[in-house]
């Protein structure tokens, strides 16, 4: 689950919302889809499901009491499902009631956008200014590495199954009276400021967004499909690293309760060493590797922790002969 906060799709957040909503209605210009009629695409929120565009931009661009000429006006929320989450909805609900059951992921994705903020008054979708619209495709940007090494043009579209949601929504909140800036992370360190903007946490944002996720539709998410993975690999210290490819060496990726608990612990940083890791007491009286083991590893001869720490040494050798080829 790909959740994020920009600016806009058209790279300017401090004036007029238009130029968003006009770039975002691009999809109900096409006429047909490989021969067959599509149809429009209209806004929604968390009361409404038929909203026009002139009243998105209108009610948008009125909601900026007291916000200067530099001030971001508005934030673009970006939740995309992976293909596997999007196979996962189309087997449960057909594509028709896929989309549907996304637009209603986006509203409880939007209740943990106002309840990040830890602002008083501020506990759900419907005490902010937003409006969400449904799109089926994804197109190639100048910054995507296709387009960088030509085998890609800007404006390309994306292959495969490229359903997301769209999410516009305002700085102030629905009163028009409360500044609420997602760019703030200050996390509560800077009281003052927090007081004045709220604190937020994108990590905390996403990472609960995809526990949604999986708790609504009762995703099986395998480790390597998780947020706490991939921002492990992508931002922990060395330990952390080691501690999370050790764990999905164990348990050969997998996604069951045990694995998923542990990786949030290791982003915790509960574990001072991998050996700490894996002796710990996962459940009263049974260790880390005894709930990851699987039937294959307890009847092999070989001794599961000295595999899966060659496999990450020879990693680690590969890639540094590819860097040294590098250089």
């Amino acid at each position: 689950m790909f959740i994020n906060i920009t600016a806009s799709e058209t790279g300017n957040n401090k004036g007029s919302s238009g130029a968003l909503v006009n770039y975002l209605e691009k999809e109900n210009q096409l006429q047909t889809e490989n021969g067959m009629a599509l149809g429009r695409e209209e806004w929604f929120n968390g009361s409404e499901s038929q909203i026009m565009r002139q009243e998105v931009r209108m009610k948008i661009d009125r909601n900026i009491a007291k916000l200067g000429h530099n001030d971001s006006k508005f934030f673009l929320v970006n939740i995309s499902p992976s293909q596997k989450e999007l196979a996962h909805l189309y087997g449960k609900f057909g594509r028709a009631g896929a989309k549907e059951k996304l637009k209603e992921f986006a509203i409880s994705v939007m209740d943990g956008y106002a309840r990040n903020f830890k602002r008083t008054g501020i506990d759900s979708n419907k005490d902010l200014l937003w409006f969400g619209k449904a799109e089926n495709f994804r197109y190639y940007k100048h910054t995507d590495r296709e387009v960088r090494e030509g085998t890609k043009q800007k404006g390309d579209r994306k292959e495969g199954d490229q359903m997301h949601i769209q999410v516009i929504v305002s700085r102030k909140d629905i009163t028009n009276s409360i500044k609420l800036s997602p760019q703030n992370s200050s996390r509560g360190k800077n009281i003052a400021h927090s007081a004045k903007l709220g604190q937020f946490d994108r990590t905390a944002f996403k990472r609960s967004g995809e526990d949604l996720f999986d708790k609504i539709f009762d995703f099986d998410r395998g480790l390597k499909d998780t947020f706490n993975y991939a921002n492990t690999l992508k931002n922990g210290n060395v330990e952390q690293k080691s501690q999370m490819e050790m764990l999905a060496d164990l348990s050969r990726g997998t996604g069951n309760s045990a694995t998923i608990d542990v990786g949030k612990l290791i982003v915790a940083g509960q574990f001072e060493s991998i050996g700490k890791m894996i002796g710990s007491n996962f459940r009263p009286g049974v260790d880390l590797l005894t709930s990851l083991l699987d039937p294959v590893y307890v009847a092999a001869e070989s001794n599961p922790i000295e595999e899966a720490e060659k496999r990450r040494r020879k990693k680690k050798e590969n890639l540094d002969q590819s860097q040294g080829m590098q250089r």
